[in-house]
Formats: structure tokens, C-alpha cells, sequence
């Protein structure tokens, strides 16, 4: 079945169940939260959480998707595509399961005409009625499978709509695959249609599963979704969604431009792979509108086309190939999408700029890396930072594949750790480009341009004070020029002069307040950069009015400024304390300095024990005890670094720096701010340090007065403790050692009571194995054991009958849950049988699920009260297995 003929199939047969055909929205989102359109639900988000009322009850659209997460998987599973059309069904609180799994079965079996008996289902570990629903079908018990949240629970990723779902997925038989249905293998089974039960509202979370869920949402809806290339694949008899009609073309066209056929099997099947899919992925983001850029969704569509080309070069194909190939998409499917066609000469346009200038790319990272690797081996040393491969990467992006095999060529190694974590925190950024990089952020950083070529740089003079009298220059709200702002209104606030020191290089910004002329009082909340050398003030108008042109005085909380400052010596001291201790290696990788605290960033291969940390904290406070001056001086970089001046990784500098020495041990580039005399910096007081990638470590540690408060905390804690243990706070580590072995002896105690009760029982049960054709079964329950002392009492009461084929079943019921264990007898399992055969049915009855391998398994489920029936269900099937 052709492409367009399985889209028609699709909408003909919604359509003529009543749902409104509705077109594809684009692949850039209205939705804020989104990146790109990931799924056929995301234009209809606000019917599901009821903020607007649909014109009609039903929907169906084939929607463009596009999603990065499975970019990896491309080429190497027959199935993952970074774009895909998904074909969707939607009920806006009028039909709900029981009709969303009888339309999908009569389409996928009569309108599509799959074999039934390949069709699998899966549902969410509690949804009882989705599983009757889809036995009452016609699906056999054995082809559907339950599995949790990270499989059967959907939502867009984002704050929204959610709830379980339902997936269909197909057998492809045994040449794709082991036995075993969808739960063990994706790729055999392959899923195609997700129903999805809409009946939730999540809240923010990290992760798939990892979120609240707020409540029900006003209506239950239906939200599904068909994937067309995967079905595709199906009904056109091929192996993967790169040889359907919706790629192949584009596959031969990669043919064409390699010279060679796509192979079956071979590592570059993923090279012939990712070009092809890549490439319609690319066709449809221009087409839509995104461009490539350094983040947000130009950076998802920037990495696609470098990872094609680089692909492309993998098969020897050294001329453009992107102009080709998405012009074999837009032949291909610009009738069904004619923004393809309408678009074609600027994603022409875009992909050969593109290309060209990767292939520039690819040039100049060559030097580069030759350059990096030159310099590795004068330092002697044997591996490529990963921070260097993340930069050839991420600036010039040369592909991480290329430097491993050029340094390996050279005899050295690549931190991959180290660039995979910053890649990952890339990707982050990226994902969350939507949300940051809103037409409001655009418009402040225009306005920003705007003034500060105006009116130039802001004229800093806080090293030397606290207070400034300056002029209003501008007042930003909402991402644009205002002419002021009422009492109550918090905005932006740009001065032609100013004592606030700006976030950077690691140190917070300054807080405090401004009095205008006209008597009105303003908040200073924080100070950033807009852009560099601009001061940006965030202001809450406390009392009056503020207005573009006025004059006002500035005043810095100086408290707070004197505790940042304390905190930024002490960091020089700290840095210079670790390289004295571990090495020239232990450099600084990032830092914050707040008031009272600081978190320092660190190269070392190992972490500190608290020996370490000990000595090193006495080292820092006896240096600044020592009471060192603090001296600030300017110079050229080039006499800087001949001075010995230490430069901080990821900073700028130009060509006429600031240097700050502490004493004779300290000498770094610094714009920050700090005290006059190391003595003003102390007491430091290390509270832990911690990896935070490869070769990187993490110390956090506060200074001056919440120094002092830790230390008073610390003390009356051990008062309460020794307190507590009865006797004086030196002795109370003594005693609370001896309180803890006294506690041990008496749990290892307790445990052999246990385990010599288990024994006992053990014997009892083995002794009472009830006879059975084929061997012996003993089904008992129990009360007031846990999980493992339950497993412990199976496997001890098999290993008593191993002499005989027996079967073991135990089971004991909970204030919430039944639990069960089955465990057979060695002669049993070596003749095949597994002990979760025993409980498939029994972890039914009580609302669960059965696992484990091997001669011992369990199970568990919420229904407690079903426990007696779970054991006679059990008891049948050792009977049922002992006669085979």
C-alpha cells in the first residue's frame, strides 16, 4: 500500500466516523513550552486542558513531528526518524477507551488488513479496564503485556495534558527479533499506534515519570497516534523506514552520489541511513521556517546538517550532497506537503550555505586539531582535553568522531566523558531554546544594542566606592524601551555611570538602592550584563515614579558587596592552595562567589578525602591569617602572562587586563572585586567537594560570618549529642561508636534468630509437600515476612526437596499488597521450566506482575485480599507444569 493510499485509509475512515479533518500545524509551535512540534496533540492542547472550547467533539489530522531524542538510534534500529508524519485521532470529551480501541482495531485489521494474531498490546501497569476492553476485542490475554510509566504513561515532556496509554505494536517475525512480545523486544514488536487515555495534568519534571501529577483534567479525551513510516514499512514488505516510498528515493539518491549500493548489513548502512532521513528532516524545518544557528531549534536543524555531511563524508561522497538530497524530498513529497514546493529555493539556498561552509568548517578544524594535538604532546601529556573536542565541536563544529580518530592516529586519547557532559548540558540549552530565546529576550538584546551604541559603555566605578550620582539612560520593560515606571512595577534600569558590579567571571551581581532627584526609591534586585562592559540594573520601584533622564544616586548594599568580596579572596586563596597541594593541573573551571559562600570548579583525576580536605582548609585560613596584602595593578595580556598571571578557563580577556595579587602565592586575571587584606577574607570553612564530570571536581565552601555561623551550628550539635549519649562532646564519637556495634551485634543477632526461624518453617514445609502427578508442590502463606525473608523461605524449602521435581509457592498479604515467591527444585529448572511460570496467573489475581529468571521468582500487587485465590491459581499451575 502506497503512502498517500495509507494516509487516505486513515482520514477517509475518521472522517466518516464523524471527526473534523484538521490540517497539520507547523513544525515551530505556538506553544511556548515546545521546541518543535512533537506530537499530532500539540496544536489541540488548550481543548484538552479545557482553555478554549472546539468547534467540534472529534478530530483527525496527519501531523508533521519532529524529535531529536532518538537522533542517536537513527540507522542503528530499522524504525527511528528524527521527522515523521503521525497520523491522529482525537476526542475532546466525547468518546473515550472503549471507542478509541474498537476504531483502532477495525482500522488496522479490515482497513489496513493486518493479521490479527500479530497485533500485541500493551497497556499501563494499572489500567485493568484497557485490558479487558482489548480482550473483549478479540485479543488474546497472552499478547497483551503491562508495563509502568517510562513506557505506558504519555506526555509532551512539558507541563500539560497526560495520562496512560495503550500501544499496538506489530510482530515482524523472528528474522527482526526473540520471542517474548514488545516488553522484550522493540524492535521484533514493533509499536505503531499509541492510544493515549487523556485524563490528567502534569506539573514540571526532569524526566519521563518524574513529575507531579495535579489532577483531572475538565473533560477525558482521546489523543492517538499512528506512526505513517513504521506502518508503512508493514504493509510495503521492508525492513525499515528508510526503503519505504516515503525514503527510498532520497536512498537512491545518496546511491547515486556514493557511487555504490545501500548495503543490508554493515556499518555503513547507518551512514546511507542518516543521510536519507536527515535529509527530509532538514527539507521540512527550513521549509517551516527554522534556520540554522548556534541554539534553540536553529541548533537542532545545524545539527542534523552537520551530521548528514560528516555521514555523507563517511561514504566517500566529497561533494554537496544536502542540495540533492533534500531536493529528492521535496520531488518526492512536495505534492502532499506543498510547503516543500513553495520553499524549495530557500532550502536550495540554506543547505548549500550551509554545506559550504561545514566544508570550510571541516578544514579549519583540521588545522585546529593539528594545533591541539601539537600542543598536547609539548605538555607531554597523553589525551585531548575533552574540553578541547567540545570546542572544535561546538564552535567550529567538527564532529567528535573525526578528533578521536585523529588523535588516535597520533597516539593520544580523547576525554569523551568530559565532552559528553558538556554536550549534554548543550543539548539542554538547546532543548530549552524555546522557552529562553522568546521574541521578548529578542527584543531586550535589540534594545540593549540600541542604547549602548547610544550612549556606549557604562562607565563602572565601583572598585573604588559604593555610592554614584548618575543619570537614567533608559528603562526597559517587558523587552522594550518604556519612558518610566510606576511604584509596585519591576523593570530594567540602565545608568551612564554606576557602582553596581555586574554579574561575571563567576561573582554575583551587586545589590542595592537608587533615590531620584525626585524622591522616589528603587530597589536594586541584581546587576547584569547586557551586553559586554553594558551594566543592567533590575529594579523594583519601591516609592514614586522612575523616569528616563533622571538623576539619580546610587547606593551599593555594602554588607552584602564586603561578604561577596571576602568570598572572591578567598577563592583566589583556595585555587592557589590546590595547585600548592595536587598540582599545576588543579586549575579553575568555573566558579560561583556569593555573599558568604563559594563554589569552586577544579581539574584533578581523584577525589579528596577528608584528610585532604582538612589539610587543605587549614592551609587557606593559615595563608589568610597571615594577613596578605591585596594588590590590584593593570597591564597588557603579554605582560601579565609573562608575570606568571594565572588566566581563568572559559573567560575573556582583552588586550589590557586587571591582575590581583594576594601576598607572593596568588597572582590572577580578575575583574572582580575583593578585601584589602587576606585577614578580611577569612575564616573558610569547606563543607565537601564532589565530581562533577571527568577529571572534574567541585569544592563548596563558606566564608566570614556564615563561616562563624556553621562552626556555631556545628558545636551545638555535638552539645545535643553528647547530650543525647550522656556524656562531654569530646568522649561523644567514642561512645557513639560503641552504641552502633552494640546495635550491629544485636541485628547480626537478630538475623541469625530470623534465619534460623526461616530454617525451622523451611523443614516444616518440605516436610508437608503435598504429592502430585509428576512430583510435589507446597503452596503455603505466611504472615509478617518481607520480600527478601519470603524468597529466603522459598529457596531454603526447594533446596530441601531437590532431591524430587517440586514447586514451591509462598505468599503472604500486606496492609497494601500481596506478595508471592515461587521457587522450583534444581531438577526442575535444569529441565527448563522458570519459576515465573508458576505466577503469571496468581500475579493477575492480586493486580500485579510476575519477574525474575532462573529457579526463584516473585510476585506482588495491590490487592491483598485476593491472596488466597492467587495461591490455588498458583497451586494449578505447579500441578499444570510438574505434569509436562
Amino acid at each position: 500500500m502506497h503512502s498517500t493510499q495509507i494516509r487516505s485509509t486513515f482520514l477517509d475512515f475518521f472522517t466518516s466516523r464523524g471527526h473534523r479533518q484538521v490540517p497539520s500545524s507547523p513544525l515551530i509551535p505556538s506553544d511556548p513550552t515546545l521546541l518543535l512540534a512533537n506530537a499530532g496533540m500539540n496544536q489541540f492542547k488548550p481543548y484538552f486542558l479545557g482553555e478554549v472550547t472546539p468547534e467540534y467533539p472529534r478530530a483527525t489530522t496527519i501531523q508533521k513531528c519532529a524529535r531529536t531524542s532518538d537522533i542517536d538510534n537513527v540507522g542503528r534500529t530499522n524504525r527511528h526518524a528524527t521527522f515523521f508524519e503521525m497520523m491522529g485521532n482525537f476526542s475532546f470529551g466525547d468518546y473515550f477507551k472503549a471507542d478509541a480501541i474498537a476504531f483502532a482495531w477495525e482500522l488496522l485489521t479490515q482497513g489496513y488488513q493486518l493479521e490479527k494474531d500479530r497485533l500485541w498490546i500493551t497497556v499501563y501497569e494499572d489500567d485493568d479496564e484497557a485490558e479487558q476492553l482489548w480482550r473483549r476485542i478479540g485479543v488474546p490475554a497472552d499478547r497483551i503485556q503491562r508495563l509502568g510509566m517510562e513506557d505506558n504513561y504519555w506526555s509532551m515532556g512539558v507541563p500539560g495534558p497526560c495520562g496512560p496509554c495503550s500501544e499496538v505494536n506489530y510482530d515482524r517475525g523472528p528474522a527482526f527479533g526473540g520471542e517474548g512480545g514488545p516488553a522484550v523486544d522493540g524492535e521484533r514488536y514493533m509499536e505503531i499506534w499509541n492510544l493515549v487515555f487523556m485524563q490528567y495534568q502534569r506539573g514540571e519534571g526532569d524526566r519521563k515519570g518524574d513529575f507531579p501529577v495535579l489532577g483531572e483534567l475538565a473533560q477525558r479525551s482521546i489523543d492517538t497516534g499512528l506512526g505513517l513510516d513504521r506502518l508503512a514499512a508493514i504493509l510495503q514488505g521492508v525492513g525499515n523506514v528508510c526503503t519505504t516510498d516515503l525514503l527510498l528515493p532520497t536512498l537512491k539518491t545518496v546511491q547515486e552520489l556514493a557511487g555504490r549500493d545501500y548495503p543490508g548489513n554493515s556499518e555503513q548502512k547507518v551512514s546511507f541511513q542518516v543521510v536519507t532521513e536527515h535529509a527530509r528532516s532538514i527539507a521540512f524545518l527550513i521549509a517551516d521556517g527554522v534556520l540554522p544557528s548556534k541554539d534553540g531549534r536553529g541548533y537542532v536543524l545545524r545539527r542534523l546538517m552537520r551530521r548528514a555531511i560528516r555521514h555523507a563524508r563517511l561514504l566517500g561522497i566529497d561533494g554537496p550532497v544536502l542540495p540533492a538530497t533534500t531536493a529528492s524530498v521535496i520531488g518526492n513529497l512536495g505534492d502532499v506537503w506543498p510547503e516543500l514546493r513553495t520553499q524549495s529555493a530557500l532550502i536550495e539556498q540554506v543547505v548549500a550555505a550551509e554545506e559550504e561552509s561545514f566544508t570550510r568548517t571541516l578544514t579549519q578544524g583540521t588545522r585546529l586539531l593539528d594545533a591541539a594535538i601539537t600542543r598536547t604532546r609539548t605538555a607531554g601529556s597523553t589525551s585531548l582535553t575533552g574540553d578541547t573536542a567540545f570546542e572544535l565541536h561546538d564552535t567550529y563544529g567538527f564532529p567528535v568522531e573525526l578528533t578521536v580518530e585523529a588523535a588516535r592516529d597520533a597516539g593520544l586519547t580523547v576525554d569523551e566523558d568530559r565532552f559528553a557532559t558538556l554536550l549534554t548540558e548543550q543539548q539542554e540549552r538547546a532543548k530549552s531554546g524555546g522557552k529562553a530565546k522568546t521574541a521578548e529576550a529578542l527584543r531586550r538584546q535589540d534594545t540593549y544594542r540600541e542604547l549602548s551604541a547610544r550612549h556606549g559603555r557604562t562607565d563602572f566605578v565601583g572598585y573604588d566606592r559604593l555610592t554614584a550620582e548618575a543619570i537614567v539612560l533608559g528603562v526597559i520593560a517587558d523587552g522594550t524601551r518604556a519612558s518610566g515606571a510606576e511604584q509596585g512595577r519591576t523593570v530594567e534600569m540602565v545608568l551612564d555611570r554606576s557602582p553596581f558590579y555586574a554579574e561575571s567571571g563567576g561573582q554575583v551581581g551587586d545589590t542595592g538602592t537608587v533615590r531620584t532627584a525626585d524622591g522616589a526609591v528603587l530597589q536594586v534586585l541584581d546587576t547584569k550584563l547586557g551586553l559586554e562592559g553594558f551594566h543592567v540594573h533590575t529594579v523594583r520601584v519601591l516609592d514614586g515614579e522612575l523616569c528616563s533622564g533622571q538623576a539619580v544616586e546610587a547606593l551599593v548594599d555594602g554588607p552584602r558587596r564586603d561578604a561577596v568580596a571576602r568570598s572572591h579572596s578567598a577563592t583566589h586563596v583556595l585555587h592557589a592552595m590546590l595547585r600548592r597541594t595536587l598540582g599545576d593541573h588543579a586549575r579553575q573551571h568555573g566558579s560561583l562567589v556569593d555573599a558568604g559562600r563559594l563554589r569552586f570548579d577544579f581539574s584533578h583525576f581523584s577525589a579528596l578525602d577528608p584528610t585532604q580536605l582538612a589539610a587543605l582548609e587549614a592551609l587557606v585560613n593559615d595563608h589568610l591569617l597571615d594577613d596578605p596584602d591585596v594588590r590590584v595593578w593593570h597591564a597588557t595580556r603579554s605582560e601579565a602572562e609573562a608575570a606568571g598571571a594565572t588566566a581563568l578557563f572559559g573567560e575573556k580577556y582583552g588586550d589590557h587586563v586587571r591582575i590581583v595579587d594576594i601576598g607572593d602565592f596568588s597572582r590572577e586575571l580578575c575583574g572582580g572585586t575583593h578585601v584589602g587584606h587576606g585577614s578580611n577574607a577569612g575564616p573558610v570553612r569547606i563543607l565537601g567537594e564532589a565530581s562533577i564530570g571527568s577529571n572534574l571536581r567541585r569544592i563548596e565552601a563558606l566564608t566570614g560570618r556564615d563561616a562563624l555561623t556553621y562552626y556555631d551550628t556545628e558545636r551545638r550539635l555535638l552539645d545535643e549529642l553528647a547530650t543525647l549519649l550522656g556524656t562531654r562532646p569530646k568522649d561523644a564519637p567514642e561512645a557513639l561508636r560503641k552504641r552502633l556495634a552494640t546495635l550491629a551485634a544485636a541485628q547480626q543477632e537478630l538475623r541469625r534468630l530470623k534465619d534460623t526461624e526461616l530454617r525451622e518453617q523451611a523443614s516444616k514445609f518440605a516436610a508437608s509437600a503435598r504429592p502430585v502427578s509428576g512430583g510435589r508442590i507446597v503452596v503455603e502463606k505466611v504472615a509478617g515476612l518481607s520480600p527478601e525473608d519470603l524468597r529466603i523461605l522459598a529457596a531454603s524449602t526447594a533446596d530441601l526437596l531437590n532431591d524430587d521435581r517440586a514447586v514451591v509457592v509462598i505468599g503472604t498479604a500486606q496492609s497494601d499488597k500481596a506478595l508471592l515467591v515461587a521457587a522450583v527444585t534444581r531438577s526442575l529448572h535444569e529441565a527448563g521450566t522458570q519459576a515465573s511460570q508458576i505466577l503469571v496467573l496468581a500475579a493477575r489475581v492480586v493486580g500485579g506482575g510476575a519477574g525474575g529468571k532462573g529457579p526463584i521468582a516473585s510476585a506482588g500487587g495491590r490487592c491483598s485480599a485476593a491472596l488466597d485465590n492467587a495461591l490455588c491459581a498458583a497451586a494449578q499451575d505447579a500441578m499444570r507444569t510438574l505434569r509436562q
